[in-house]
């Protein structure tokens, strides 16, 4: 009887719940990040391109007026802006190009490290081979197989485009009885149900009951009142307010 409730606990529970990243820090420190889709990714850009074509369309105004030194400064200029622009943002500014500033978004390491010169200049430069064969298709296609939702510039520099990091607060959970577990439970257990609880807010009702029917049985838990157990249990878990 041991044996068959242990076996399906671990292989439910690796990944407890979407949409997260976690990795280890060298002092073994786990750094939860929340990787950015395609959408909010797009917009992103979209805005940078636009700064960066208001940007080139006044310089060229001015330098319009120096006749052929201007159109010689005019090149130069549309060289530096097209292939420098997002590195140097994203080096000097803690991953964050305008437009990734205004969406919330900021690229880092793999590992949760900010980015390297080297790094930010090789995703930006393969930007061309994201465009094939036309209007970033590649890029697309790429962000939408990947579970972290990486273009193919972000899987040869090894970087990612994250959410920014939000203020540490306490996890405000649902105000419930607290309930103890049936039995002791591991620290990845432990997480997966804080987790679960502490994103309530978030979910439609039909996608809580989806997650807390996924967490349910390796926890001995009852499926039809699995999340007000669950939630008891996280409150139980977190302790006094």
């Amino acid at each position: 009887m041991l044996e068959t409730t242990a076996l399906p606990r671990k292989a439910t529970l690796s990944p407890p719940l979407d949409t997260r990243y976690q990795v280890e820090t060298p002092e073994g420190i786990d750094l939860p990040l929340r990787p950015a889709g395609l959408m909010v990714r797009a917009l992103a850009f979209a805005i940078d391109l636009g700064l960066r074509g208001l940007i080139v369309g006044l310089l060229f105004i001015v330098l319009a007026f120096l006749g052929k030194l201007g159109a010689g400064l005019g090149s130069i200029l549309l060289f530096v802006v097209s292939w420098w622009y997002m590195v140097l943002f994203e080096v000097l500014n803690q991953g964050r190009s305008p437009g990734k500033q205004w969406m919330g978004l900021r690229v880092v390491q793999d590992d949760g490290t900010p980015i390297g010169w080297s790094a930010s200049l090789l995703r930006n430069l393969l930007r061309f081979v994201d465009m094939l064969p036309f209007g970033y298709f590649l890029g697309a296609i790429s962000c939408l197989q990947h579970p972290t939702f990486k273009r193919l510039g972000d899987l040869a520099a090894g970087t990612l485009v994250i959410y920014r990091e939000l203020p540490l607060a306490r996890p405000q959970l649902l105000a419930v009885q607290p309930r103890r577990p049936a039995f002791a439970l591991t620290l990845t257990e432990q997480r997966a149900i804080l987790g679960f609880a502490e994103r309530q807010g978030e979910l439609s009702e039909a996608r809580g009951k989806e997650l807390a029917a996924i967490l349910a049985q390796p926890l001995q838990v009852s499926a039809p009142g699995a999340v007000d157990e669950l939630n008891g249990i996280a409150r139980g878990l977190l302790g006094p307010t």
